[in-house]
């Protein structure tokens, strides 16, 4: 709500211990941390200066939502348990056996385990989650988005057991959920949709001949789909049958329905789509429209409220459309209309589909217009009016500007955006950051020490940056992105920032601002990261003081402290590590050098650095580096370490490191050809065992910018030819973690480049892994349901033309294969 305006909180006995919170909450409010909510949950109760301007009569006192059971995880169960918090309400978390440690199970005030790692077992179970909420006495149930939010049958479920589904009828939920249908009911509303097929014919035959009739290319798109998910592009019709075949294998793992609809793919679109709320007093309102364009694989990477360059008409003609589209089917609670804008025909938009749940990037929303859009699910799941009407809202969001949002995924850009997993060995977001509508604000699902796997979504958090002008909230965006640090998994982090910096995002032109965004600017996008000979001997600097420390800290482990001296790497004296009176391998009556490979993978295909350190004494280092790229980096990286330290490369420059200090916080501080330079800096390493090298790596940021450099550490018991490249011998690898879905090919196969071989399940998605080269399939090394770790094995194949693929090489990708 507006700050001044009249509120007051009315506290109920009804919930016994929670009252002390609850007051507490209250109190906070009042000293202005929070903004006041406008309805009655929990025994809170606030009035508003701005009435409703309706003339139907007072609903009478809403039921008490007395506790709320959030049935999901992640960031979304994360964001509804901090408003619950917020507003007194005692608060229920459901967790699956990989989330024992999770983040949102701590926000809860009880938390109960309902199944195993998959969604299947536990967060799309309807029967462990009612079984939670009878145990407990929730009288009601968050879905957050995804899982069971837009399932017909769970809200159902919900009423039967006589708890309140914080969403909108099944009705709705089921008219909205079937595409087809959807459709339907748009066309009679006058909310036009865009041409296809939405048939109950789903013969392969009948999709085929619609294919033709509608046209390419064209889109297959599941029926029950969201996110992305179940939809594929036939760019023509020899594209066609592998795509249907596709979708509704993804379809079906996802939302167990495997029916699909065919629609026509407008080539220039923006995908503009319109909040709205509806109450169970017959009240809708939109609270404005947000841009979603900036998308890869059909997922959202970058929000922005409202959608810029268009003129008030529009605006308004979108958002009375969108309320259309909800009255028409009985909506209540939050939802979202899709929208397809032709940025060909001036700005014509179709129906594309309602999402009926609240939207990840309903932040945006909540920046340009005050308000909690979680605490408004929960007013209307108590039966109360909305807080506001359209002419409230419209007098609100003139006063917000504009707001942008930022997904962070563990993924890897430059590989094909394909998810990653690990843990979090770093979390730092903005300091400036907190969750309500100031100018930046992180919702995040994890916590530094988190494991990341691969059974659910790979967003991980969201930055939010708002301002009164589109200029304002975007260089705040930027300098949050600049300033968050993870580390010990792939992000999107820097491709984040490149994005928000590209000079065709911030004019924000129609002709620009597309779905087609990210593929046209993908060269610039994606550039390999240049790195300097003073970025490079900073790194150099860095992985020598971290092991420096690390031998230090392991001699205290074994009570040889300080009796090592310089030999062992710490320095006698008590200063700091790594700085002028801490260890740095400073020897007595000679210079200590050493020689090492470090692999830039952002740096490009192969991309690596050959530096050679050579120690001062004092914090002070010379460092030669080499850049290295292609075949010469691969043939740095399989010779063995250096006993003594190689000659520097006759045109290699020499960069001064002077001052080098190491805190214990990982900051690393110095002068690099005589300018001061402060990085943050992690080391961590993974791998080794069965004579494999251990893989390790070195994060740092500086100014803004995330470098990220890998080694292989030998082992005594290393082997000739132990963890080599993955492709070897004609052997697919996996290019991510996940589980095997289907096997496309069998031994014996003849196969051209770029044919099917795998199909891997990871993060919700489902992706195709393909021949590299034309030939023959000699071996088969994993089957359907195996799980599979990034760079195994899957396939070899026999190159055309080639001798039989290397059968150690198989054999080796066979001893993991899964059982």
């Amino acid at each position: 709500m507006a700050s001044g305006q009249a509120a007051h909180w009315l506290l109920s006995l009804s919930l016994g211990s929670s009252v002390a919170r609850r007051g507490s909450a209250v109190s906070r409010w009042r000293a202005g941390r929070w903004p006041c909510p406008s309805f009655s949950v929990a025994g809170i109760s606030t009035s508003s200066a701005t009435p409703h301007s309706s003339d139907a009569p007072a609903a009478a006192t809403p039921p008490l939502i007395k506790k709320l059971l959030v049935a999901n995880r992640g960031e979304i169960a994360c964001r509804v348990l901090t408003t619950a918090r917020k507003l007194g309400v005692p608060s229920v978390a459901v967790y699956s056996e990989a989330d024992r440690a999770a983040k949102h199970v701590g926000l809860a005030d009880e938390a109960y385990c309902i199944g195993g790692a998959a969604a299947r077992d536990s967060y799309l179970r309807t029967d462990a989650i009612l079984d939670v909420a009878r145990r407990t006495g929730a009288t009601a149930v968050h879905p957050g988005y995804g899982f069971l939010s837009e399932n017909a049958g769970f809200a159902e479920a919900c009423a039967a057991a006589g708890v309140a589904f914080v969403g909108p009828p099944p009705d709705a939920i089921r008219a909205m959920g079937d595409k087809a249908k959807a459709k339907a009911i748009m066309s009679a509303a006058g909310v036009p949709v865009v041409p296809g097929y939405h048939g109950d014919d789903q013969s392969e035959e009948r999709l085929v001949s619609e294919a033709q009739r509608v046209g390419f290319p064209l889109l297959v798109k599941a029926v029950s789909g969201g996110g992305g998910k179940g939809m594929k592009l036939a760019a023509g019709p020899e594209d066609l049958r592998d795509a249907i075949r596709s979708a509704r294998r993804e379809a079906l793992a996802s939302f167990g329905d495997d029916r699909v609809i065919l629609e026509r793919y407008v080539q220039r679109p923006r995908h503009v789509e319109v909040q709205v709320f509806a109450d169970r007093h017959g009240d809708a309102v939109y609270l404005f429209d947000r841009d979603c364009s900036l998308q890869r694989r059909h997922q959202k990477v970058i929000e922005e409220a409202p959608a810029p360059g268009l003129p008030d008409a529009f605006h308004r003609s979108i958002g009375e459309a969108a309320v259309r589209a909800a009255q028409a089917v009985g909506y209540v609670n939050a939802g979202t209309v899709e929208f397809i804008v032709d940025t060909d025909s001036g700005g014509e938009f179709f129906f594309m589909e309602m999402n009926t749940r609240l939207q990840v990037e309903h932040p945006v929303t909540e920046a340009i217009t005050g308000q909690d859009l979680v605490a408004w699910q929960l007013a209307v799941a108590a039966g109360a009016r909305l807080p506001l009407d359209q002419a409230g809202l419209a007098a609100e969001a003139a006063r917000h500007g504009h707001a942008f949002e930022a997904r962070i995924y563990a993924e890897s850009p430059r590989n094909n955006f394909l998810p990653g997993a690990g843990t979090v060995r770093r979390w730092r977001t903005p300091a400036a950051a907190t969750f309500e509508n100031a100018p930046l604000r992180v919702d995040s699902g994890v916590r530094e020490g988190d494991s990341v796997g691969t059974f659910y979504d790979p967003m991980i958090a969201k930055l939010v940056a708002s301002g009164p002008s589109r200029e304002e909230a975007l260089a705040r965006l930027v300098a949050g992105l600049r300033e968050t640090q993870v580390g010990g998994l792939p992000t999107n982090v820097p491709f984040l920032i490149r994005l928000a910096t590209h000079p065709a995002f911030a004019a924000a032109s129609p002709e620009e601002l597309t779905t087609a965004f990210i593929g046209r600017h993908r060269e610039a996008l994606l550039a390999p990261q240049p790195l300097s000979s003073e970025v490079a001997a900073l790194a150099a600097v860095a992985r020598h003081l971290l092991r420096v420390r690390s031998a230090a800290e392991a001699e205290a482990a074994a009570g040889l402290a300080g009796r090592l001296g310089p030999w062992g790497g710490a320095a006698p004296s008590s200063g700091g590590a790594g700085g002028p009176a801490g260890g740095d391998s400073w020897r007595g009556w000679h210079r200590h050098a050493r020689s090492f490979l470090l692999r830039h993978p952002e740096g490009g295909e192969g991309a690596a650095v050959r530096a050679t350190l050579t120690v001062l004494g004092g914090g002070d280092f010379t460092v030669h580096t080499e850049m290295l790229s292609g075949a010469a980096a691969a043939e740095a990286d399989k010779a063995p370490a250096p006993a003594a330290p190689t000659a520097p490369h006759p045109t290699a420059p020499a960069v001064s490191v002077r001052c080098a200090t190491l805190t214990s916080a990982d900051t690393l501080v110095a002068e690099v050809g005589g300018r001061r330079c402060t990085a943050n800096v992690l080391m961590y390493g993974s791998g080794g065992g069965s004579g494999a090298p251990v893989e390790e790596a070195l994060d740092l940021w500086l100014e803004g910018e995330h470098y990220h450099f890998t080694w292989s550490e030998p082992t005594w018991s290393r082997k000739a030819g132990a963890g080599g490249a993955a492709g070897a011998g004609g052997r697919v690898a996996a290019p991510m973690p996940g589980r095997v879905v289907a096997v496309l090919a069998a031994e014996g196969d003849v196969v051209k480049a770029g044919t099917p071989l795998v199909a891997l399940e990871a993060m919700k998605m489902e992706h195709s892994v393909v021949s590299p080269s034309a030939g023959r399939v000699a071996e088969v090394l994993v089957g359907p349901g195996a799980q599979v770790a990034q760079g195994q094995p899957l396939v070899v194949v026999e190159p055309e033309g080639g001798g039989a693929c290397g059968k150690g090489d198989g054999k080796a990708g066979g001893e993991k294969k899964a059982k």
